[in-house]
């Protein structure tokens, strides 16, 4: 996950030593640098709409591998994800351990598909919670209702701490053409981003607007449907590493998700000074400030979406006052120098607890 790289770089700023457990195509151990070394566990994927990794013996090794290098501090990024199991194991060994997610699957996140939702209900209401008391602090990246954390016990150990940007010239740049608007999705094709409800609303508004753009950006499955459907109307650019660029050069960029933790995708985007339109739903509502610094609508609501998009395609003057906000709202709360110094207050505070 993007949020757990950012992360990585981030304490090896503050000073860590950091080791990475995380799972993969194969099994294998790279030293990276003297301060970062990361474990891969080979997993089987269950692909759209589960989207969830499966290695066995992924809770012992890292288990193992706390006792042996009997570090400072442990954290675990993401509940309910295979990875997340091994909270239990450890805690079992008396190693106390951080929680860091975005969202809580089966509470306040949710697969689209019927099957799938009963199952990360179950999934959360057992193992899920399990997870959650075990933990010796939960972090939440986005505000999450206090009543919610009281009926799950965990507000007294919940805090939050979003993560970050760095704004170094590559996403401040205005790379922006007069004589285009480029209108971008950026994420993975999943049933879960909502990516048709985006490509059933835009693209019927090219026929009245000649100058607009429309990509997406971000892996995709062979011969997947949508790419099948819109080909000749969309760009599909498949996964890229250039995304400064690809921002700095969208005029609006839209994030029809039905479920959302805090989006690096959003972050970028708001910080590249684009004009953001995005679903009403997870963490979407606390980086947007609905008609101050982007738009927000219902999940699903095609119709909804094609208006915010039609009315930034008409107005210039509300597209660049929009980018200018999301930009001032993300560097003032979201720089990592900001999140820095929360996680080092907080690692300094369990360490201390911990002694």
């Amino acid at each position: 996950m993007v949020s757990s790289v950012k992360l990585a770089d981030l304490w090896q700023r503050l000073g860590y030593h950091v080791t990475v457990v995380c799972m993969g195509e194969e099994t294998s151990v790279e030293e990276v640098s003297d301060t970062l070394t990361i474990h891969r566990r080979k997993d089987f994927f269950l692909r759209d709409p589960w989207n969830y990794g499966i290695a066995l013996g992924f809770s012992g090794y890292v288990r193992r591998l706390a006792k042996r290098l009997d570090p400072d501090v442990i954290v675990v990024n993401k509940v309910l994800f295979w990875s997340s199991l091994a909270v239990i194991r450890l805690r079992l060994a008396g190693k106390h351990v951080i929680v860091l997610t975005d969202a809580l699957v089966g509470i306040t996140w949710w697969p689209r598909g019927q099957l799938p939702k009963i199952a990360s209900a179950i999934y959360a209401r057992t193992v899920g919670w399990l997870i959650l008391l075990t933990a010796y602090r939960v972090v939440f990246f986005h505000p999450q209702p206090d009543r919610m954390l009281r009926r799950l016990g965990i507000k007294k150990k919940s805090e939050v701490i979003p993560t970050g940007i760095d704004f170094t010239p590559q996403w401040i740049a205005d790379k922006r053409s007069p004589d285009t608007v480029t209108v971008t999705y950026v994420g993975r094709l999943e049933s879960v981003k909502g990516v048709d409800d985006f490509l059933a609303a835009v693209t019927p508004l090219k026929k009245h607007h000649p100058s607009l753009e429309v990509q997406v950006v971000g892996w995709y499955a062979e011969h997947n449907q949508l790419v099948e459907q819109y080909r000749h109307h969309v760009r599909f650019t498949g996964l890229r590493d250039d995304i400064p660029d690809i921002l700095t050069r969208t005029d609006i960029f839209v994030l029809p998700s039905y479920s959302e933790g805090l989006s690096n995708a959003l972050l970028e985007a708001m910080a590249s000074g684009c004009a953001c339109i995005a679903t009403d739903v997870g963490g979407n509502a606390f980086l947007i400030q609905n008609g101050v610094s982007g738009f927000l609508f219902p999940p699903g609501d095609r119709e909804a979406l094609r208006a915010h998009i039609s009315r930034l395609l008409e107005d210039s003057a509300k597209r660049r006052m929009l980018g200018a906000a999301a930009r001032r709202r993300i560097e003032a709360e979201f720089s990592w120098e900001k999140i820095g110094e929360k996680y080092r207050k907080l690692f300094r505070k369990v360490t201390v607890e911990n002694l």
